[in-house]
């Protein structure tokens, strides 16, 4: 699989070359060249001049990016000196006419020349990847609203990292007539274009590793995200642009299937290997009178075949019985058997987020990041109205393992890690996502015959891991949903050792 890997990305090499030689008399095919709604024009090399340098952009004022292929999208990037100030940090938004999307870059601490690039989003739907910067693996973390501190286990420690607020309406992103995106594929269109202005504009990028992370809904976005950057590719040759080397994908405690999380919510409640039940007896054993129909009702509707009205009918009883149970008990959806400080709705269980909130809704902040004055004053971490938007053209029904599984065939890499301790995501429904007989790839078998081995940081144990050929599973004891921020530092030991290629 590696050596089909590395002949794609030659044969990508020399199309490039060749492409770069005679893009100025494209052939007529081209003409009108329409990828993923994208279309795609073959245009002469005077008409581009790369921005090339990031120390030339302003503090002050915001440089607008375009490129030619991508007639619809554009990108305003300025520097923005904040947060942990030992590296260089960029905000600005990716223009889609009338829809802007909202993103911080940093640097990395090691290399920037050299280290690889790493896209980062939260999950939800709906949910701003500012939690990820100010709570998670950004280069700082917030204390109060008016205190940050470095934070050493930081993901740019050995990558320059991007955090993204998509799609349109979350976080600091803002649509200038009430234009939504409700579904993953046509969020994926924007984050692929954008990817290719960067790289184009910043040159001295170009070839390096791409890794694509999120958490959470991130197992739906990050694959679809990634297979769109790697399709794109193909074009981006034939208009005589150089691909996207997309290394590899990141998922933490990711949502790839409903209909197999969700009857995982039994096992983990109420016999876990790894934790005592956090559920009494007669709940257990009504939960397990209820968990075989829940998964034929599932698998009727929802995998054999998809019916909509079924499907949702099997998820609206899988819930009330396999889910509200917890839910009753207030406990913190993202720590098992942790009791909820604060309410999902107001605190998502984590005080924390009322700072960042408070923080991100400072006039002086907002105007430091360069924040588009109609965005509404008072940030908010989550946007139901997205959530709910998403969920009504039942976005997370898809089987989105496919997409992994397409990616690990074409020679991506993939790392699929679990905090052990997560209930919403859980690592009951996550290890069957990949090794159940209806998320086929060729690697499959192989992979299901490792063992679970013991990782190790500072000489202790760190979780659990299976690896074979470019996939890797790994488990995080002590972590939740949010690995980054129960185990800071296993979880940049295990990211670093991944991009390094290393086992871990």
């Amino acid at each position: 699989m590696l050596s089909a890997f590395l002949l794609t990305v030659a044969t990508f090499a020399v199309a490039a070359a060749n492409a770069a030689q005679t893009r100025l008399s494209p052939p007529p095919y081209l003409n009108g060249l329409s990828v993923n709604g994208s279309v795609f024009e073959p245009y002469n090399t005077s008409s581009f001049v790369p921005l090339e340098d990031l120390s030339l952009l302003s503090i002050t004022d915001f440089t607008t990016l375009r490129h030619p292929v991508f007639p619809q999208h554009s990108v305003r990037v300025k520097k923005s000196n904040f947060c942990d100030g030992s590296v260089a940090a960029y905000t600005g938004y990716i223009d889609v006419q009338a829809r802007h999307l909202f993103f911080y870059f940093f640097e990395s601490r090691h290399d920037p020349d050299t280290d690889d690039v790493l896209f980062w989003t939260n999950g939800g739907p709906g949910c701003s990847s500012s939690s990820g910067v100010f709570m998670e693996l950004g280069p700082c973390k917030l204390n109060s609203p008016t205190n940050l501190t470095y934070n050493p286990y930081s993901w740019n420690e050995r990558a320059n990292v991007f955090f993204i607020d998509q799609p349109v309406g979350v976080g600091f992103s803002y649509a200038e007539y009430g234009e939504t995106v409700t579904t993953t594929p046509e969020a994926a269109k924007d984050v692929a274009a954008f990817v290719a202005i960067f790289f184009e504009h910043f040159s001295k990028f170009k070839g390096r590793g791409f890794h694509m992370a999120g958490e959470s809904y991130g197992g739906r976005y990050i694959p679809v995200f990634a297979s769109a950057v790697y399709d794109q590719n193909t074009k981006l040759i034939e208009a005589g642009m150089t691909p996207i080397n997309l290394t590899s994908i990141m998922i933490g405690n990711g949502l790839t299937n409903w209909a197999t999380m969700i009857p995982s919510y039994y096992e983990i409640q109420c016999s876990n290997p790894l934790a005592a039940p956090v559920q009494d007896i007669s709940t257990c054993v009504r939960m397990k009178q209820a968990l075989g129909r829940c998964e034929d009702m599932l698998k009727t509707s929802c995998l054999d075949k998809f019916e909509s009205i079924d499907c949702n009918g099997a998820l609206l009883f899988c819930l009330a019985e396999l889910d509200a149970p917890y839910y009753a008990r207030n406990y913190n959806p993202y720590y098992l058997g942790r009791q909820c400080d604060g309410g999902v709705d107001d605190t998502m269980c984590y005080p924390i987020t009322k700072d960042i909130s408070a923080y991100l809704s400072r006039t002086d902040i907002r105007t430091l990041l360069g924040v588009d004055p109609s965005v509404p004053q008072t940030w908010v971490g989550c946007k139901k109205e997205i959530f709910d938007a998403f969920l009504a053209k039942q976005d997370e029904l898809f089987q989105t393992q496919l997409y992994i599984a397409a990616l690990l065939e074409r020679g991506v890499r993939a790392l699929i890690y679990v905090g052990a301790n997560d209930y919403v995501c859980n690592w009951c429904a996550v290890t069957f996502d990949f090794m159940c007989p209806f998320c086929e790839w060729t690697g499959q078998d192989k992979f299901a015959a490792q063992p679970l081995i013991d990782w190790y940081v500072d000489g202790e144990i760190a979780g659990a891991t299976r690896s074979s050929g470019n996939f890797t599973f790994a488990s995080i004891y002590g972590a939740g949903h949010l690995a980054p921020y129960d185990k800071p530092k296993a979880s940049m030991e295990m990211i670093n050792r991944w991009m390094a290629n290393q086992e871990l």
